[in-house]
């Protein structure tokens, strides 16, 4: 009896163990308004497939547009202090002991609602060559230059995209497909 005992003891004990082992990391990430819809967005963690990792709980530290920020994740969720004011690029990147994982949004606020639409980073970079190349069989190279860089100044000044977070963006695409 004294034996029988024991080993449930050790096995119940293993069991708890081996519970308390998961990993507490963020490999990928996922942007999505918060539930309370008051100007913030929430940073959801999600492995592989985007399905939620309830598991994760701890503090964390995100690069959102260049600033480093420590944030407290419960049940995979965390939120950002400050609100969104207007829509916005914005550059998020998380750092852990094996990679690092990088997105770029877009946050379009209309009213009290935010919808965060995914930017693949290498799109920025295709369609203006595609478009330069066109411009240039066209012989309205000039024309087309001056057309991107009033685009390219519109979203630099007024909605917050700079020329590094396009190009780390692009570079964290590619790093991500090698």
């Amino acid at each position: 009896m004294k034996f029988f005992l024991t080993s449930i003891l050790v096995l119940l004990c293993s069991w708890i163990a081996n519970a308390q082992s998961i990993q507490q990391r963020i490999d990928n990430f996922m942007i999505k308004e918060s539930l309370t819809a008051n100007g913030k967005i929430a940073i959801i963690a999600v492995d592989s497939a985007d399905v939620a990792q309830d598991h994760i709980n701890g503090t964390f530290k995100f690069t959102i547009n260049g600033f480093e920020q420590v944030l407290n994740f419960h049940d995979g969720v965390a939120i950002p202090s400050h609100p969104i004011e207007s829509s916005t690029f914005v550059f998020f990147k998380h750092k852990n002991q094996e990679k690092t994982s990088g997105k770029l949004y877009f946050l379009y606020k209309k009213d009290n609602s935010i919808s965060p639409i995914k930017i693949n980073g290498l799109l920025l970079l295709i369609i203006p060559a595609v478009i330069l190349l066109l411009a240039y069989a066209a012989k309205r190279l000039f024309t087309t230059f001056i057309i991107l860089a009033i685009v390219y100044f519109y979203f630099s000044y007024s909605k917050g995209l700079s020329l590094s977070q396009l190009l780390e963006s692009a570079f964290q695409t590619l790093k991500n497909l090698i």
